[in-house]
């Protein structure tokens, strides 16, 4: 978590979004890159309206707004370090946040979210849900103001195979990081139903394989992997949620969509993702 990167628009969340980064850099000893996305309309030509390009004077005040609140924040929130830098880019926020992190060898996002409700939810999702599930790296979303030395119960939903031995290994060491109690949970669902017996010795398989320590084994049944996960944390007071996303795109992403999205739609305490390869 050496390299962390804030996407910012300037709301209540990305404030917070930022102050949680700022912890994380302090005690990493790493920096904090503020970036804050410009979303330019496109107009197309026609005979009637003519291509509109914008002005350099435009795009120059736009760049110096976005420092001078820049400049708030890191006065109010990280006046004692760690090292903080800020860009402005003009483009569509997900594929530009993407580049960044890519161009920039990011190891880290921490992004607000407000969430997405209803129909929005479902045709277009909210931005941090898009990053989610776009990032090359792992992501945290955050809602509202949390302390980072408040992380003190990570909930970890599984499915428990093989192939998540590059997951579960960047989960013991966000585990390490914060020095957090680990709750390994499966969720069982009418859908996908496994007995307890069968679903308690492959939890112990797994955390015998990946050698994991100070942890809880957690058979939860629920309706769905969504409300298993959402009532789970309730019940353990979680601090924390990690867990993959699948990154679907297109049709599939709309017809099966994703646990981990959803869960960034939902819940309330702050949700560590990394994309599935």
């Amino acid at each position: 978590m050496r390299k962390i990167l804030v996407p910012c628009d300037f709301s209540d969340s990305a404030v917070q979004a930022f102050k949680f980064a700022v912890e994380i850099a302090n005690q990493s000893k790493g920096e904090v890159m503020l970036l804050n996305v410009v979303e330019l309309p496109v107009i197309h030509e026609n005979v009637m309206m003519p291509t509109f390009s914008f002005e350099d004077t435009f795009l120059k005040e736009m760049k110096e707004r976005a420092d001078k609140d820049f400049a708030k924040m890191k006065s109010k929130w990280a006046k004692e370090g760690p090292k903080v830098s800020t860009y402005v880019q003009f483009g569509a926020a997900t594929p530009t946040i993407s580049r960044f992190v890519e161009d920039n060898k990011v190891d880290l996002v921490i992004m607000g979210t407000k969430g997405a409700s209803g129909l929005k939810e479902f045709f277009v999702g909210s931005n941090t849900e898009k990053v989610v599930r776009w990032s090359p790296v792992p992501v945290i979303a955050i809602k509202k103001s949390v302390k980072a030395s408040s992380i003190q119960n990570i909930v970890f939903p599984s499915t428990l195979h093989n192939n998540e031995e590059a997951l579960t290994m960047k989960v013991k060491e966000l585990q390490n990081f914060f020095k957090a109690k680990l709750h390994i949970l499966y969720v069982n669902t009418p859908a996908n139903f496994r007995t307890d017996v069968i679903t308690r010795q492959q939890m112990k398989d797994f955390a015998k394989r990946f050698m994991l320590k100070d942890y809880t084994l957690n058979v939860y049944n629920d309706l769905s992997e969504e409300l298993g996960v959402n009532n789970f944390i309730k019940e353990v007071k979680g601090d924390m949620v990690a867990m993959s996303t699948h990154g679907r795109k297109g049709l599939n992403h709309l017809m099966s969509g994703s646990i981990a999205e959803d869960v960034v739609n939902h819940i309330e305490c702050p949700i560590w993702t990394m994309r599935s390869k």
